[in-house]
């Protein structure tokens, strides 16, 4: 949008009443609410500009068909997607340029909708938040000259037929009769609509019924008519035209914009390198604090994979400031898992509103199997139904672990339930399974949740096999006394049958993705005697294909580490980055042949694989990097390395960008790698003469196949 247009003059009456909707904004977006879990006290409230940590926003939409349980998924692109931005293949958007013309695809320039898409979590509600808050201080879109903004949710509670008039009355009553004078200039309103994945409503952008059948349309702002037509007016430009509206939602509703009238289409990443620090600087007000909790999460992968999402961020602050504020907790025992994570997450819930709570284990059971239902069914949100159901009642205990929701059915205010987070519902669900001894044998329940295709109870697994640590479930058996011995034996067993299962058969990506399932079970369980014993006999870990997290690469270091037995790792096709290759480094020296091609390594990441390779206990005998990115200032490092390797064979070097100023590094790697068989070097960027002088070593080193 052109914003250095002139803006048009407001008569004084309007005047007045938009100094009165910024106040109105301002008073209701300064301060941010935050859950905790402290004693008696439920939310705790700070000033927005205090806590608002910037997130990383692209002008780009990921995959709408991604079905991965989020934690998981989400840590999978942070890499590449800062490495697309760094190379400008990757536009990164601030909240104030989402109706600016660069990023816009309006053709009028004016008028435009965009939609933001996020994960649960990730903050799109403080972003809409904040966005309101800067145009009401006068920061931001000084050309919009009335901000009205709406949660899907608050939309859910009307069931009959309303106009837009009226829709802003109720939230905005002093506006009054001077609606008629603001549709006169509709260039200068914003609309917002935050959640749209929760709407009940049925908004078809696809469906052409809308702009043929009345009963659908809605042509001014004083027709009466649903909700959803409002909405679907208002993006689609037929109501106001000219008006500009904001939609977020969580990327499980994206289909449902797809047909819709977007001008810009971004995504919240969440926090991408530095930003996740911001976050644990704003938390604690003693930045010692923050340093030390911050270096603890950095220094664990699996929590710092964790780390790029806010609400992540909330569990790790809560859960982990205390080991560095109470100076008894021993160090030993701060959460290096996410399961070490949740059971103190959890223990803190249950020390602070539990004392007062009659029968406390099998509340929290009860709670247990609610939220188990839950995740068997992808539902996320409870009923007093529900609650009644399980034989629960509404209390300060559980509120430490349910958020209650206002709704209104048929003009009657109800009150729904919801955890904080889905990690939090899945640990509860996973903590009740384990600890319900007659539920019969969990074997069963495990070996059918694993052969769920759609990954809805991974997570929920990997904190059942968690909590067959002792070391890591200890904590809780102050409140749920001793863990069932047998329930922890046969969820063993299953992680040595599941491994033992899928090792042996990596054919196809399916029996990959469930054998990287097993290995993270093992890391979950931080059980070294199991890994040695289910790993053993395993030689051959192939992944080709399968594109790996670095904390998938953190889990895959952890199994290695563990057992002498590995002696082929195939990463080829992989997706591996640095990240991935930093986690993996330490083991690499362990495997025979290393197989990494097709991955956007570039020097430095071979930089890691030549450190692998100068270790004195390096046992690579055949390393492929093919098509990596390698250059020559790669060769030369590589090459360094290898002058005191003793063990390489077979080193494939093809389709890199390899040009004639590596030759002097491959001649001396050539000539002085007396363990040397094979190289290859071919689909390079040798001259004629370069290759000539590489084909001219086969005379001096006759016993090695040299391949250009």
């Amino acid at each position: 949008m052109n914003i250095t247009r002139s803006l048009t003059e407001l008569p004084s009456n309007m005047e007045d009443v938009q100094q009165k909707h910024k106040e109105t904004l301002r008073a209701q977006t300064e301060t941010l609410s935050v859950n905790t879990i402290l004693m008696n006290e439920k939310v705790k409230d700070f000033l927005l500009l205090d806590r608002y940590a910037e997130l990383t926003i692209i002008s780009t939409v990921r995959d709408r068909t991604l079905v991965e349980h989020e934690l998981l998924a989400r840590g999978r692109d942070h890499e590449e997607w800062q490495e697309k931005h760094l190379r400008g293949k990757l536009e990164k958007i601030r909240t104030d340029q989402l109706f600016h013309s660069s990023f816009s695809r309006s053709k009028s320039g004016s008028g435009s909708s965009a939609s933001v898409a996020g994960v649960a979590g990730i903050g799109k509600t403080t972003m809409v938040q904040k966005i309101v808050h800067d145009w009401a201080t006068g920061k931001i879109y000084p050309h919009f000259q009335f901000v009205f903004s709406f949660k899907f949710r608050d939309l859910n509670m009307i069931k009959h037929r309303i106009t837009l008039k009226e829709l802003i009355l109720e939230q905005y009553p002093y506006f009054g009769n001077i609606l008629g004078e603001i549709w006169k200039n509709p260039e200068g309103l914003l609309f917002i609509f935050d959640g749209l994945d929760e709407f009940k409503g049925r908004i078809d952008f696809a469906d052409s019924r809308r702009d043929t059948e009345p009963k659908h349309q809605c042509p001014d702002p004083e027709w009466w008519c649903e909700v959803s037509d409002i909405v679907y007016s208002l993006i689609q430009h037929k109501l106001l035209p000219g008006c500009s509206v904001l939609v977020t939602t969580r990327p499980t509703a994206l289909h449902l914009l797809e047909k819709a009238e977007i001008s810009v289409s971004a995504e919240i990443l969440g926090f991408v390198g530095e930003e996740r620090k911001e976050y644990f600087t704003r938390y604690f007000e003693d930045q010692t604090v923050a340093a030390a909790v911050f270096k603890h999460v950095k220094e664990n992968e699996i929590l710092y994979t964790m780390s790029y999402n806010p609400s992540y961020c909330w569990i790790l602050v809560l859960t982990l400031g205390p080991f560095f504020t109470q100076t008894h907790r021993d160090p030993q025992r701060v959460p290096k898992t996410i399961t070490q994570l949740y059971c103190y997450f959890i223990y803190n819930i249950l020390k602070n509103h539990g004392r007062e709570i009659e029968s406390l284990r099998e509340v929290l059971l009860r709670v247990g199997q609610m939220a188990f239902t839950g995740v068997a069914e992808k539902n996320i949100v409870f009923t007093d139904e529900d609650l009644i159901e399980y034989n629960l009642q509404p209390s300060q205990f559980l509120s430490g672990f349910l958020m209650e929701l206002l709704e209104r059915e048929d003009s009657a205010r109800s009150v729904v339930y919801t955890f904080p987070h889905l990690t939090i519902q899945e640990f509860v669900a996973a903590l009740a399974q384990f600890m319900t001894v007659d539920r019969g044998d969990i074997k069963t329940l495990l070996f059918e949740a694993h052969g769920n295709s759609d990954g809805r109870f991974e997570v929920f697994l990997r904190f059942i096999a968690g909590l067959s640590s002792p070391r890591t479930a200890w904590i809780l058996e102050e409140f749920l006394g001793k863990f069932p011995h047998q329930t922890i034996c046969r969820v063993i067993d299953w992680v040595k049958e599941e491994v033992k299962r899928w090792a042996g058969d990596a054919g196809s990506e399916d029996a990959q993705r469930r054998l990287l399932n097993t290995l993270h079970y093992l890391f979950e369980s931080q059980n070294p005697l199991l890994a040695q014993q289910t790993m053993g006999p395993v030689e051959t870990l192939s992944f080709s294909g399968l594109g790996l997290t670095p904390i998938d690469c953190a889990v895959l270091s952890h199994a290695i580490r563990l057992c002498d037995t590995i002696k082929d790792l195939d990463l080829s096709m992989c997706r591996i980055q640095c990240e991935g290759l930093q986690r993996l480094g330490p083991v690499l020296h362990k495997c025979q042949k290393l197989r990494l091609g097709h991955n956007d390594l570039g020097d430095s990441g071979v930089k890691l694989v030549s450190a692998a390779l100068r270790n004195p206990d390096c046992k690579i005998q055949k390393l492929e990097l093919y098509s990596v990115g390698l250059t020559d200032s790669g060769v030369e490092d590589l090459a360094s390395a290898l002058n005191t390797n003793p063990s390489l064979m077979d080193l494939e070097l093809r389709q890199n960008s390899l040009t004639d100023r590596s030759v002097p590094a491959l001649r001396r790697l050539i000539l002085n790698l007396p363990s040397l068989k094979w190289i290859r070097m071919g689909e390079n960027k040798f001259s004629d003469d370069g290759l000539k002088q590489l084909r001219s070593l086969r005379v001096n080193r006759p016993e090695v196949n040299v391949d250009v």
